[in-house]
């Protein structure tokens, strides 16, 4: 005689009870996770529970329980003297190991894209290695009279918009024993290779915030470039737009406005804060 086969339980349906309490949990968790990124926005360094429930419109009771949570897992620091509260070391950690993870190349490229699709000319990005910039990645103009670059190839760091915008925001010392160097590399005729020169134009670079060339570093191009910062304002790497010197003009019009946007954008992306 065939053994019967068993009927299978049904999975219980939730029931309304069940979904509410689901439903508190998640908005438990986004409280908690406002509360968390309100430290990661603010340019205070700690912060006070009535100060986090004015900003985001909770009780002080609310806060102060999502703190004690926050705490448990050392996410949250709290000074026992003062009783304001500051990012710990978990949220440190959590910050380091996404820049860690992070592609600068992989961020950049839809900004270079939209870039050369704005301007109509070539944008780049490059990295620093040493007292070298190289170019890492580029999106080419489609116009028939284009400018194209080498990359992974090094350029000394007085050649060219891209090298300058990097030497300019390096810290003091680096940029004196660099141009303490003699002599400066001449790539064209129109590399910068006086010390005194360079640095006033360093300092124009600072002031503005980017970086001009006609011919510095290749002979009948033109190009403009800025910087782009991490959470240490330090700079990380180099966008820039380049034309034939003939037809584009570093410096002006909107080009500049869209160069300097995209550097902000992904400046803040690694955690720089303006």
């Amino acid at each position: 005689m065939p053994t019967p086969t068993p009927t299978p339980t049904p999975t219980p349906t939730p029931g309304p009870a069940e979904d509410e309490r689901q439903s508190r949990s998640i908005a438990a968790v986004e409280r908690a996770m406002d509360v968390l990124l309100h430290f990661g926005r603010t340019e205070q360094p700690d912060l006070g529970v009535t100060e986090i429930a004015t900003a985001l419109g909770l009780t002080k009771a609310a806060v102060h329980r999502i703190l004690t949570a926050l705490r448990s897992r050392e996410l949250i620091t709290v000074d026992p003297s003062t009783r304001r509260y500051a990012l710990g070391p978990a949220a440190v950690a959590l910050g380091r190991a996404y820049l860690a993870r992070t592609d600068v190349r992989a961020m950049a490229a839809p900004e270079l894209r939209r870039l050369s699709e704005r301007t109509r000319e070539t944008a780049t990005l490059s990295l620093r290695r040493g007292d070298t910039r190289l170019y890492v990645d580029q999106v080419v103009s489609g116009q028939e009279l284009r400018l194209e670059v080498s990359l992974g190839i090094p350029s000394p760091l007085n050649a060219g918009a891209s090298s300058k915008a990097f030497l300019a925001f390096l810290p003091d010392f680096e940029v004196d024993a660099y141009l303490a160097r003699r002599p400066l590399a001449a790539v064209t005729d129109q590399t910068i290779t006086d010390p005194a020169t360079l640095r006033k134009d360093l300092a124009a670079i600072r002031k503005r915030g980017y970086a001009t060339s006609l011919g510095e570093r290749q002979a009948g191009a033109a190009s403009v470039a800025a910087p782009i910062f991490d959470h240490d304002a330090r700079v990380v790497a180099v966008i820039s737009v380049a034309g034939p010197a003939p037809r584009f003009e570093p410096g002006t019009g909107q080009t500049v406005a869209d160069l300097l946007a995209a550097a902000s954008r992904l400046s803040v992306r690694l955690g720089h804060q303006p």
